[in-house]
Formats: structure tokens, sequence, C-alpha cells
């Protein structure tokens, strides 16, 4: 009797033949046929992830405002604002193509986010990106510089965006791009630059061309390191962008503003109480423009809003209540490790008084957090007896104490 050949089921090569023969009930398959069928699959998991990057989940603006309080507090004026432009962003590319006798084409409206240092700018516009599952990209304003110069070219913010979805350029031409810090690319004064403004003024002229939508050239590992790379062409036309900034001194312009009509006229009339210690809820474009944004620029961002400063409550929801509350992330931390962290009620306080006294905002919660818990992060994992940790006032002042941001000289 003839001894049966093993052989792969899928190509028919012999056991001879191959490195190895997986052996299954009834079939076999060989290493060739293995990894072939890996690389089917990759290919098709990565179409399927390049189809869902195309597919955007708008929601209606009180859905997007929801899903924005379960991780910012606070801010509703804002996210209102932030909530009915991007839903009218998304409805508008998301609509049938305009038929030749409907002449309405409705224009993008890219969003200005006016707020002190640390009161949840970046956040917003994270939070709102990941809601609609399309790619979101961070620039940071201050390294641009005109194209030519040291420094990064305007194009450059593009390149991350390309990136961040993973070079599919129809998914990235529906993203989200936030530039930080727009206050620091601001000309030298309100008249026109007589000197060449490399990083102010040129770079808002650099930045039109993006904000306005046209066809741009992108280089996709950054132009300047890899100059023989080939191009892609994006199409910013349905790209939202959103600006951030502290515009340092801009209530003093806003101020101006709102007391310059003390004579003609209008004097006498009653005029609105004028809330003093936030100026910059009553930020204007003509407040931008003269702060050092040039016109063209205010233009191509006509939505405006402002983020209150945080106060001492919203400070201390900040610490609790979000999905991403810091306390639930030290706790899941410590978890890891099988150690039960909780925290005194006068901690929290200690923590809120400590970043409003040092000014540092909600981002210096985690710096405080950080100095206290550290030694704790330190020593516990490796001290397998210890299953509790209960955080005490005393314990937090001591560690404080210890930290450099306790050295910190308060302004």
């Amino acid at each position: 009797m003839t001894k049966k050949i093993e052989r792969c089921s899928f190509c028919g090569r012999e056991k001879s033949q191959t490195n190895v023969l997986i052996a299954g009930l009834d079939a076999h398959i060989c290493d060739y046929c293995v990894t072939q069928a890996q690389t089917i699959i990759k290919e098709e998991l990565s179409s399927k992830t390049k189809n869902q990057l195309l597919k955007i989940e708008l929601q209606k603006p009180i859905e997007i405002k929801k899903h924005i309080d379960q991780y910012v507090i606070g801010q509703d004026e804002a996210k209102k604002i932030l909530a009915v432009a991007v839903y009218n962003h998304y409805k508008r590319i998301t609509q049938e193509p305009v038929k030749k006798e409907d002449d309405v084409e409705i224009e993008k409206s890219n969003i200005i986010l006016v707020g002190e240092t640390g009161t949840g700018k970046t956040l917003l516009a994270r939070t709102i990106a990941r809601m609609l599952k399309v790619p979101f990209a961070i620039a940071d304003a201050t390294v641009l510089t005109e194209a030519g110069y040291v420094g990064e070219d305007v194009e450059s913010i593009l390149t991350r965006l390309l990136q961040v979805a993973d070079y599919n350029v129809a998914a990235a031409e529906k993203g989200i791009i936030f530039i930080d810090e727009i206050d620091k690319i601001s000309r030298k004064g309100d008249n026109p630059s007589i000197t060449r403004d490399v990083s102010g003024e040129g770079v808002q002229q650099a930045l039109l061309k993006l904000l306005e939508g046209s066809v741009v050239n992108v280089a996709p590992q950054g132009g300047r390191k890899h100059p023989e790379q080939k191009m892609i062409q994006i199409n910013t036309k349905n790209i939202l962008f959103i600006a951030g900034g502290a515009f340092d001194g801009i209530d003093k312009l806003i101020a101006s503003r709102l007391k310059t009509n003390v004579i003609g006229y209008s004097y006498g009339k009653e005029k609105k109480a004028v809330d003093n210690d936030n100026m910059l809820q009553y930020v204007a474009p003509p407040d931008l423009k003269k702060f050092g944004l040039i016109p063209e620029i205010v233009g191509r961002m006509p939505v405006v809003t402002y983020l209150h400063p945080l106060k001492r409550e919203t400070l201390k929801r900040i610490l609790t209540e979000p999905k991403n509350a810091l306390i639930k992330q030290y706790t899941k931390l410590f978890e890891m490790d099988d150690i039960a962290l909780t925290f005194d009620n006068k901690v929290m306080d200690f923590i809120v008084d400590k970043s409003l006294e040092y000014k540092l905002g909600a981002r210096g919660l985690r710096s405080i957090l950080e100095g206290i818990l550290n030694d704790a992060m330190f020593d516990l994992p490796s001290d397998e007896k210890i299953k509790k940790l209960v955080i005490t006032l005393p314990y937090a002042e001591e560690k404080f104490e210890k930290t450099n941001i306790s050295k910190l000289k308060v302004a």
C-alpha cells in the first residue's frame, strides 16, 4: 500500500517542497500560503480603515455639546458656538453636489478661540475631532516662518494631517487642524510692516491660501530635509481650521473700545454693565485686527469665541467629573498595581488653590498631582504589602513643598 503524500490543500505543494506544513482536521496549509493569506488580510483591513475614515459620524449641535460636556467642564458659550460651527461645516461638505440652477454656495466657517492658557482650547478641538472620527492635527504657529527661512513652512501643517490620516488624501481633506499660539504670529503693530516680518505677518500671508481653500502641494515627509520626494496635492477647501491663542494684552484693547464713546449723541444713555474681571467675553474681530492679525486672516476666520478664566469651582470639577478626570486617571494607574488610591476632600481644595495661586490653569492640576504622588508611584509598586493609599492634607502639603512648582514666584 502506497503511503499518502502530505501536501498543502491550497497550493498543492508537497511537504518536501515547504519549510513548514501545518496540519488541520482534514487539510494542510504551507508557510507560503500562510504568508500570502496574511498579506491579503492586511490589505483588506487597511482598505476598511480607509473607508471608515471617509465616513463622518455627524450629530446635531445639541448632541455635539452633550458629548463635549463629558470631557470639558464649563465653557458653555464656547461649546455652543463650536458645536454649531462644526455642524454647519460638516453638513456643508456632506451635502449633495451643488446643482447648476442653485447658485447658493455655502462657505466654510473657520474658528478662532481666545482664552488664557490652560482653559481648554486644545481639548475642545481634540474632543470634537475624536467624536466625529476625523483626522486631527495640532500645529504650533510659533515655529512657522515664510518659505525659504529657518523654521517650518506653512505647508508642514498639512503634512501632519496627512500623516495622522495614514496618507489617505480623501480623509485628510475632511480633517480638522488646530493652530495653537495663533497670537504669536501677530504683526508688530496695527499698520503693515515696513521691514520683512518673516515669522509674523509673513506667516499670516502664507496661511491665507490654506484657510480660504486651495490645492496645495504637500511634502509627505516634510519639505526641506527630503527635497527629492514626490509632492502630494491636498485641497484645503473642506478642512476645518480652528485657531487658539491667549492674546495676552487684548483685554486692554477691548476695554479701550468699550469705553471710547463718552462724548457725542450717545453720551448720557444707559450703558450695559461691563464685567471688568473678564474682558475676553466682549472680544470681536476688530480687536483681533488691532492686536496684529491681518484683516484677511480675520475675514477668513469669521467665528470668534472666548473661553472664561477657570474659577475655583470649575477647577475642582475638572479634577473629578470628566470621563478622563485626573483623579480617575491616577486611581486607575494605582489600581493596575492592586493599590486602592483615595483622596481626602481637603486635598482637592489644596490642589485647586495652588493652581490658582501660581496661575497654572487646568494644565497645572496635573503637575501638582504628579508632584504629590511621585514618591508613592516610585516606592509602592515594589511594596506588595501595601494595598491602600489615602492622600491626606498633611501628606499633600509635605510632598508639594519638595516640588519645583512651590519655588515659583507668585505673580
